[in-house]
């Protein structure tokens, strides 16, 4: 009797109130700024905890952008089409 494995998807949801999403670019040679987007999620599935053929999206809504300038924050918001 032959028997097939059947692999159990496994899916997993990135928990927003312990993970977080940075960054930090160089400004004008000089310093760096800081930042993050408030408002993201993310999964992962794979076949049980084997990653190899594991699919990965995420999202980031680039509207909660925050670098502890509003000025700034409000630049980065508006649309290119605009600038």
């Amino acid at each position: 009797m032959e028997t097939t494995a059947v692999a159990t998807k496994t899916k997993w949801a990135v928990d927003p109130t312990h993970s977080e999403v940075t960054f930090k670019v160089k400004h004008l040679m000089i310093t760096n700024v800081k930042g993050e987007f408030r408002k993201f999620n993310a999964e992962i599935e794979s076949d049980g905890k084997d990653f190899t053929n594991a699919s990965i999206s995420a999202t980031i809504d680039a509207s909660s952008i925050f670098t502890n300038e509003d000025n700034r924050d409000g630049h980065l918001k508006v649309p290119t089409s605009s600038m």
